[in-house]
């Protein structure tokens, strides 16, 4: 079979039954999982499907907007949020992106330290009006509503104007050999410039996104210094982020 028809095939088949493990479509395909991979990986940089751990899903079920993220996997994002508490300090000063994560993170801020928030994501500042210590520094430029960011070149210029101790990155999608990747280029530009303006930076990521990866490459894992997910330390799916320099909380 032609690389265009099994191609065909698996859009076909994501159509149907919205998604697909690599499995289950090599033995549709009678072919090996390695070629459905480089088939996935092939439409996927095209933006005709999403990678998954194990798979892929059909572009639309993709939660995208932020009301539809909102709804999506809630037990792991408390998880992350509760782990990341223990890397807040008193007089610290936080990057903090897009991402609905990002808000479970901050609905579950200490309120007995005081510490300063740098964001472009204007769902935390209804959040963050109820800490009376934590100072919030709201950046500006264009807002994308679907995300509730601010993003475009006049927010990367403001971020250049504050170092930060800790940035809680939110991530699309992250892979043990691509690293971290993002599914809007705007989005991905305003996370590269806080990575550049952090002394330590923290990826936050479900299972969900981990093996997965988008179109947009924010940095590799070695641009990362932690990696909290909602799995536990000795789950099998975090061997592969293992044995490098990166911290698995």
């Amino acid at each position: 079979m032609l690389k265009e028809e099994r191609q065909s095939h698996i859009l076909i088949r994501l159509e149907k039954a919205h998604r697909a493990t690599f499995e289950e479509l090599a033995g549709e395909l009678q072919v090996s999982e390695d070629t459905v991979r480089r088939d996935i990986d092939a439409l996927a940089k095209n933006g005709l499907l999403t990678k998954v751990r194990g798979g892929a899903i059909v572009r639309s079920l993709n939660p995208f907007t932020f009301q539809d993220r909102e709804k999506v996997y809630p037990e792991g994002k408390l998880i992350i949020a509760q782990k990341a508490q223990r890397l807040i300090k008193e007089g610290q000063t936080i990057f903090m992106d897009g991402g609905t994560t990002l808000c479970a993170v901050a609905l579950h801020f200490p309120r007995d330290l005081s510490f300063r928030v740098v964001t472009n994501n204007q769902a935390l500042i209804g959040i963050l009006k109820g800490f009376e210590k934590i100072e919030v520094m709201v950046l500006g430029g264009i807002l994308n509503r679907a995300t509730e960011t601010t993003v475009g070149a006049f927010t990367c210029r403001e971020v250049k104007n504050y170092l930060a101790d800790l940035y809680f990155m939110g991530t699309c999608a992250v892979d043990s050999k691509y690293g971290v990747t993002a599914a809007v280029r705007e989005d991905g530009e305003v996370k590269q410039a806080m990575l550049e303006g952090s002394l330590k930076t923290v990826a936050l990521a479900g299972q969900e996104k981990l093996g997965s990866t988008d179109h947009f490459r924010v940095c590799s894992l070695d641009g990362i210094d932690a990696l909290i997910t909602d799995l536990p330390n000795s789950d099998p799916l975090l061997k592969e982020y293992k044995g490098r320099d990166l911290e698995i909380i």
